[in-house]
C-alpha cells in the first residue's frame, strides 16, 4: 500500500465516510466493516476479562518435604464460582499439596482447603477462607459450536490475568487423564495456554465459563483443551454434597472388538464394535447377574455398546445401586441381565 493509500486508509478507521477517494487509492466499505468487526471484537474480549477477571485466581501449592519442611510446589489458575469462597481448577495442580494460597486479582492471598479431587476428569475443588468474593457462572457447554469465540483467562504466578482468544475448533474430544480413565466431550479450541494456566476458565463472549483448561500438546501448535462446563457442574455438585465423585462399577474387565457383519445381521444389530468381557470378578454385580467371560456386550439399556469407554459414560451417568439392562451375544445366542453396579472404592 503507497503513502496515499495508507493515509486514506487511517482517515476511513477513524469513522471517515464508507469510501474516499485519494490518489487513485479507493477504500471501499467492506474495509470499513472489517475495522467495526475488530472494534466490535475487541470490545467484546474487553467486557468479558472485565466481567470475569477478578474472579480468575493464581493457585500456589506447597508440599511436605522430608522432615515436616514445606517445599514450593506447583502453580496454576483456578476460578472462583461462588462468592463464599469456592473454587475450580485442575486436580494436577493441587495434586499432593499440603498447603494451598490463592491470589485474587488485586494481589490479595488467600489461604485455601481442598473440598475434593477428581483424577477422572482432573478438577478439584477449593474453598478460600474468605467472602463476598466476585465469582463467575457456569454456562451451559452443551450449546457450544465449533468456530464460536472463547477467551483463555488465567492468573499464573499471581500475575493480574493474561488473556488470549481463540475459536472453538472441535467438540467432543476425548483426552486421557493422568490415571488413564477417558474425560469425555473435551472442547478443543485455538486459544494459547501456558501450562500457568491450567486451572483457569474458558469463557464465551457473554462472559460465562464454558470450560476448565486443563492441558496443552506441547508438540503442537496453539492446540489447547478444557474439561466442558457440564462436567464441571456434576463433579462440582458431587464434591460438594457427596465429598467425592461417586461412579460405579459392573465388576469386569472388557475390550472393545469388531462386531461381524453375519452377528450384526443375525441379531439385528447396528453395532460395528462390541465390548468382550475379558474377566469377570467373581465378587461383582456382572458376575451375580450371570454375565460371564467372553460375553459380547452390544447394548446397556438399549443404548448401542461400541467401547469401553462408553460403558465407563453410562456408569458416569447411572445412579449406583439401580440395575443397568445388560444385552450380550454368547455364542450364538443373545443372553440378557439386569446388573446393579456397585460403587467404586478407588
Amino acid at each position: 500500500m503507497d503513502d496515499s493509500c495508507r493515509k486514506a486508509w487511517q482517515f476511513i478507521a477513524s469513522d471517515a465516510p464508507a469510501a474516499q477517494e485519494n490518489g487513485g487509492c479507493r477504500i471501499k466499505s467492506e474495509d470499513t466493516s472489517e475495522v467495526e468487526l475488530l472494534d466490535a471484537y475487541s470490545r467484546a474480549v474487553i467486557t468479558v476479562v472485565e466481567a470475569v477477571g477478578p474472579a480468575v485466581v493464581g493457585i500456589q501449592v506447597r508440599h511436605q518435604a522430608n522432615g515436616g519442611s514445606q517445599a514450593p510446589g506447583g502453580a496454576g489458575s483456578g476460578v472462583i464460582i461462588a462468592p463464599d469462597g469456592y473454587i475450580l481448577t485442575n486436580n494436577h495442580v493441587v495434586q499432593g499439596a499440603s498447603e494451598i494460597t490463592a491470589t485474587v486479582q488485586d494481589g490479595s492471598v488467600l489461604e485455601a482447603t481442598l473440598v475434593g479431587t477428581d483424577p477422572a476428569t482432573d478438577l478439584a475443588v477449593l474453598r478460600a477462607n474468605s467472602s463476598s468474593l466476585p465469582y463467575a457462572s457456569l454456562g451451559d457447554s452443551a450449546k457450544l459450536q465449533a468456530g464460536q469465540l472463547v477467551i483463555a483467562i488465567g492468573n499464573p504466578f499471581g500475575f493480574q490475568s493474561t488473556v488470549s482468544t481463540g475459536v472453538v475448533s472441535a467438540l467432543g474430544r476425548a483426552l486421557r487423564s493422568i490415571e488413564g480413565r477417558l474425560i469425555e466431550d473435551i472442547i478443543q479450541h485455538t486459544a494459547p495456554l501456558n501450562p500457568g494456566n491450567s486451572g483457569g476458565p474458558l469463557v464465551d463472549s457473554r462472559g460465562r465459563v464454558v470450560g476448565v483448561n486443563t492441558a496443552i500438546i506441547g508438540m503442537a501448535q496453539g492446540i489447547g483443551f478444557s474439561v466442558p462446563s457440564n462436567t464441571a457442574r456434576w463433579v462440582v455438585s458431587q464434591l460438594l454434597t457427596q465429598g467425592r465423585v461417586r461412579r460405579g462399577i459392573l465388576g469386569l474387565a472388557a475390550q472393545q472388538i469388531p462386531v461381524s457383519r453375519q452377528l450384526a445381521r443375525f441379531f439385528h444389530l447396528e453395532n460395528r464394535f462390541g465390548v468382550d468381557v475379558v474377566a469377570v470378578d467373581q465378587q461383582g454385580p456382572a458376575y451375580a447377574a450371570g454375565i460371564r467371560q467372553r460375553d459380547l456386550i452390544v447394548s446397556i439399556n438399549g443404548h448401542a455398546v461400541e467401547s469401553v469407554d462408553v460403558v465407563h459414560h453410562i456408569l458416569a451417568e447411572h445412579p449406583i445401586g439401580q440395575a443397568l439392562h445388560l444385552v450380550a451375544i454368547r455364542g450364538q445366542e443373545l443372553v440378557e441381565a439386569d446388573v446393579v453396579p456397585t460403587e467404586a472404592t478407588t
